[in-house]
């Protein structure tokens, strides 16, 4: 088995230490070839000639936006396609938490060299995001997908999380780290400066009335929309890789509607959200969000610039993970 490593050295929870050893192990177990991702973007470019020359699988040690620009680089052929391998390298690691990985890089590299050697793979779904705007506020989009269309492994948002996103993504950018901590002080922080009185957001599905007054909308292709340090954020929690989409919109920001949602969806519990002023869809094939004005808009914690106008599709069965 021929893999190619892409691994980003900026990567929050690794080191050159830990790099050097899960490459030894890989090595070990398969004919590795290691590439370092060098700028943003760059993950999708060399994932994208993996088929061409040769390798079976692309392995990813990095956070979620290293696993989102490899996947749609991958993704973006037709044909068969390289299977997948994640190492979890960054801060919040949603992906490969989601498909049952270790937090740690090491124990999950051991889960994967256990998957390697039984030959398991398993087959799940990913979300598409087209928007019409092309990619406004993004000038180092990725080359190598079509212009205003992104693939997602987990989740999509529009509004106040994708604020929060933008947010955090400008402290980063200024030699901040990011943790669960600094996520949820930005969120707090940034909930004041919020407009809570002029929703946005217009739901839009097939053979349904439309759904008015949405400040916020998560779309999840799983389960959980992301975590804080081990506490699963579940505002979907029928969300999953072998279903369509799934998305919660509120139509209230107040105090008391937040903490109400909060309450419910951090932690453990696996009941659906209630409340008159949350939106729900389920298993979705496709659906679109219109927003009234331009707001904020993530894929995979990864911040995008604004739209006024997005789709979404459920993908079915379009990548296999070695897990």
């Amino acid at each position: 088995m021929r893999a190619l490593l892409l691994i980003n050295p900026k990567a929050t929870s690794t080191n050159r230490r830990t790099r050097d050893v899960l490459i030894r192990a890989l090595g070990a177990a398969v004919d590795l070839t290691v590439e370092q991702t060098a700028y943003r973007g760059h993950a999708t470019l060399l994932a994208g000639t993996a088929r061409d020359k040769g390798f079976d699988v692309v392995a990813v040690l990095g956070g979620d936006g290293t696993i989102n620009e490899a996947v749609n680089g991958m993704v973006g052929h037709d044909g068969d396609r390289p299977a997948l391998i994640v190492i979890p390298g960054g801060s919040a690691n949603v992906f490969a938490r989601a498909l049952g990985l270790p937090k740690d890089p090491v124990e999950a590299t051991g889960a994967v060299l256990e998957a390697i050697r039984e030959g398991r793979r398993r087959t799940v779904s990913l979300g598409l995001a087209t928007w019409e705007d092309g990619a406004i506020g993004r000038e180092d989009a990725d080359p190598l997908t079509p212009p205003g269309s992104r693939y997602f492994t987990f989740c999509a948002g529009l509004g106040y999380d994708a604020e929060v996103v933008r947010a955090v993504e400008g402290l980063r950018g200024a030699g901040y780290k990011a943790s669960p901590s600094r996520y949820v002080h930005t969120a707090l922080r940034h909930y004041l400066m919020t407009d809570r009185h002029r929703p946005a957001l217009r739901l839009e599905l097939p053979h349904r009335p439309p759904v008015e007054g949405v400040f916020m909308a998560i779309v999840s292709n799983t389960r959980p929309w992301t975590w804080l340090g081990d506490r699963p954020v579940n505002p979907t929690p029928w969300a999953g890789f072998d279903t369509g989409l799934d998305m919660l919109g509120l139509r209230r920001l107040g105090p008391v509607a937040m903490f109400s949602v909060i309450h419910q969806i951090v932690g453990e519990r696996v009941g659906l959200p209630r409340g008159g002023h949350l939106v729900h869809v389920h298993d979705e094939k496709e659906f679109t969000l219109t927003a009234a004005r331009p707001v904020a808009f993530q894929l995979d914690g990864d911040y995008l610039g604004e739209r006024e106008r997005v789709s979404f599709r459920s993908v079915p069965s379009a990548l296999q993970v070695l897990v």
